[in-house]
């Protein structure tokens, strides 16, 4: 009994080099436009040299310093630790009853400062965009883009001020019949301080991008729905917000990734120990435990562990607006 054997078409055996050759020829003319450009352009890419060495030196090297969340810090030895002794810190902040109630303050004042602070801005460089009055538009960026450039300092001061049992807002209610309210030593009273105090500083900054992008929209489309019918307001929902919508995504993705690291200098400095039940946040707690406690590895397990969430936070936001809007990041 024969068996005939087939055999293959010519050149087909040469197939794999033959699709492997155009890869290797692509990068080879990658790294050759890439060198190209860079002898084009060294002056533009020597600016990113500076910035490069901040990241790598203060984000980047910072990094390795983590090691000591599963290692005996003390200070003064071993710059990486004692010795290794795994998750001991990690079980000691999740079984401490104090960490999960700076857990919740943090959910709370970041999840109210995200609806609060990521919409107005939109909401404000919308009005602005109907102002007409050239002049009365400036005035208006200039005085809510102030804030923003007082520090963080002086903006506790002032809150501090402006809410002191003797401070105006009491005298207000004095006038009115009210009672002096304690609002700096009341718990109940500090998630409002602090986000109405963040919505004044940031609220008129934020504009500016989206000013920026209301500028990029096609003046066609709002002569397309005018002829339509719509009116002022149909534009905007139709038109304009359409318009902004990746730099919304982009921006609240951002503000996602922060959603932990709730401002810790203004609540440093707003809260005292009579607010500690609403108050006191990750950062403020890590502070405390690391700074004025010396149990640095403690802190360094929490602050790993803030680390984490935020950045299992800022990539599902991501994913999620890739995969609803088709707007992403990255």
């Amino acid at each position: 009994m024969s068996t005939s054997t087939t055999s293959a078409p010519p050149g087909t055996q040469d197939q794999p080099p033959a699709r492997a050759a155009p890869r290797r020829a692509k990068r080879a003319n990658a790294r050759t436009g890439w060198r190209r450009a860079l002898r084009r352009d060294w002056q533009l890419y020597s600016l990113a040299i500076l910035p490069l060495l901040f990241f790598l030196v203060f984000r980047y090297l910072p990094m390795i310093g983590n090691v000591i969340a599963f290692r005996r810090f003390e200070p003064g030895g071993s710059l990486f630790g004692e010795e290794w002794v795994g998750l001991r810190y990690v079980r000691m902040f999740l079984s401490d009853p104090t960490f999960w109630q700076v857990f919740r303050n943090t959910l709370w004042l970041g999840g109210l400062t995200l609806v609060f602070c990521f919409p107005i801005p939109i909401v404000l460089a919308l009005l602005l965009n109907e102002v007409r009055r050239r002049s009365l538009k400036r005035f208006v960026q200039s005085v809510s883009y102030l804030p923003h450039f007082l520090s963080i300092v002086i903006v506790a001061g002032i809150t501090l001020q402006m809410l002191a049992s003797d401070g105006p807002v009491n005298h207000v209610l004095a006038r009115l019949g009210h009672d002096p309210v304690r609002f700096i030593q009341e718990p109940e009273w500090f998630r409002t301080v602090y986000v109405g105090s963040e919505i004044w500083q940031t609220a008129g900054w934020g504009t500016i991008l989206y000013l920026a992008a209301l500028t990029t929209i096609d003046e066609d489309l709002y002569e397309a729905a005018r002829i339509d019918g719509a009116n002022r307001w149909q534009q905007i929902w139709h038109v304009t917000l359409p318009g902004i919508r990746p730099t919304m995504i982009t921006l609240l993705i951002l503000n996602v990734g922060t959603f932990m690291a709730v401002g810790f200098e203004k609540v440093l400095l707003l809260y005292n120990p009579l607010t500690y039940p609403t108050a006191d946040v990750i950062s403020t707690y890590v502070y405390r435990s690391g700074v004025e406690s010396n149990s640095f590895s403690y802190a360094a397990a929490i602050g790993l562990f803030e680390a984490i969430i935020g950045l299992v936070l800022i990539t599902s936001a991501n994913q999620l607006s890739r995969r609803t809007v088709g707007t992403s990041l990255w």
